[in-house]
């Protein structure tokens, strides 16, 4: 099978929708697929796709937009047929893709990777964000199908009027995130002593990651346990800001492969207070490290966190609940919660989802629908419904 990827994001670039179209990608390859990716010329990658032009966000230089070359992918797919398209991202570039793919009566897929609408209050456009949710749907709508990471966003972009709405579970990579990768050397560089206490944040140093929380929550954990470091991994637009009005943190930039992983082990708790979420691979990799995960009710957390079990969630958007968890995670003796995490996540992984993701496409390829009744992917997680929407 033929199956093309249409994206603005991809590996190397640090993020939760490049890590996991290039799972897709390397494990559609080792299925015998014939996989072909579409992204930015800037993107400094190693596939061999099409590179198209593209320009930068305004003030957030790490996200880039495709220019719209709806003729030229009309033409390349015209000459070189493929089976099926998936469109990562919906800007200029992937609604282009779609435009193309309906041209030729290809069936192409869409991911609904990010909450772009919700993003809108967070950089003071708040009058923008039932544009942007009409400008997604008419997007989605338009496409065979639209694949979901968790079933929490599902029930939303249902209600907001999305049609053929599929989910995708995501997985980890327990080999490379693993509690082995631990790090006393690096421990003892961050400043904790035996019996010390490190909090970590992973992701978009970013407005809308609901980053004030996690400070207020190291600040607190700080107050009461003086042996007890906060450490952020990660990059963004906010980063100076922070660096500046909380020098006491470590940040250690952006960190990819083993040194994140070593990063993610060194750890004990991890601090995740995202709201804007549509699944959250950052949870599965620290579940997956060992640690003790504290979120709020939602997307990945949802799925895979059973509270007091294998870590800590709080209602969602309840940011006194969200704090009060933090303390009690670092006050507690965690090693029994941290390995129901790692031993929770083992059950994830990305082969299932590779598998189920081959079989949705080959579906849609045949004009079918992608819904499959196989019942929940992660059978020890709390996603007891059906798979299909």
């Amino acid at each position: 099978m033929k199956v093309t990827f249409v994206t603005d994001t991809y590996s190397p670039q640090a993020n939760g929708v490049a890590t996991t179209l290039e799972r897709l990608v390397n494990g559609l390859r080792e299925l015998g697929h014939e996989v072909d990716v579409i992204r930015p010329a800037i993107l400094a990658c190693e596939e061999e796709g099409m590179k198209v032009p593209s320009f930068g966000l305004p003030g957030y230089k790490e996200v880039r937009f495709g220019f719209p070359i709806r003729l030229v992918l009309q033409a390349r797919w015209y000459k070189n047929r493929p089976d099926v398209i998936y469109v990562a991202t919906e800007t200029p570039l992937g609604a282009s893709a779609i435009t193309a793919a309906r041209a030729l009566r290809i069936p192409c897929a869409s991911g609904f990777h990010t909450n772009f609408q919700q993003y809108m209050a967070h950089y003071q456009m708040p009058l923008l964000e039932k544009a942007t949710m009409k400008y997604l749907r008419h997007l989605h709508n338009r496409s065979s199908c639209t694949f979901v990471p968790s079933r929490d966003v599902i029930d939303q972009l249902d209600e907001s009027g999305f049609e053929n709405l599929e989910l995708l579970p995501k997985g980890v990579d327990t080999k490379l995130f693993s509690p082995k990768k631990r790090s006393i050397l690096l421990r003892q560089s961050w400043g904790v002593r035996e019996g010390g206490v490190v909090g970590l944040y992973v992701g978009r140093i970013a407005a809308e990651k609901n980053i004030p929380l996690v400070v207020k929550s190291f600040l607190e954990i700080q107050k009461r346990i003086p042996d007890f470091k906060g450490v952020f991994v990660g990059s963004g637009p906010k980063l100076e800001e922070f660096k500046k009005e909380y020098p006491d943190f470590i940040y250690a930039g952006v960190k990819r492969g083993e040194e994140l992983a070593e990063y993610y082990a060194s750890a004990d708790m991890f601090v995740f207070p995202s709201l804007t979420e549509t699944f959250g691979n950052v949870t599965l990799e620290a579940m997956a490290s060992g640690l003790a995960v504290v979120a709020f009710d939602y997307a990945a957390a949802r799925q895979h966190i059973r509270l007091d079990e294998n870590g800590f969630t709080a209602p969602f958007g309840d940011e006194e609940a969200f704090l009060q968890m933090c303390l009690r995670a670092a006050k507690m003796n965690l090693e029994d919660i941290r390995v129901m995490a790692r031993k929770s996540a083992r059950k994830v992984r990305w082969k299932k989802v590779v598998k189920r993701f081959d079989k949705q496409l080959k579906r849609l390829a045949n004009h079918e629908s992608p819904s499959l009744e196989d019942g929940p992917i992660f059978p020890e997680t709390r996603e007891t419904e059906p798979l299909h929407s």
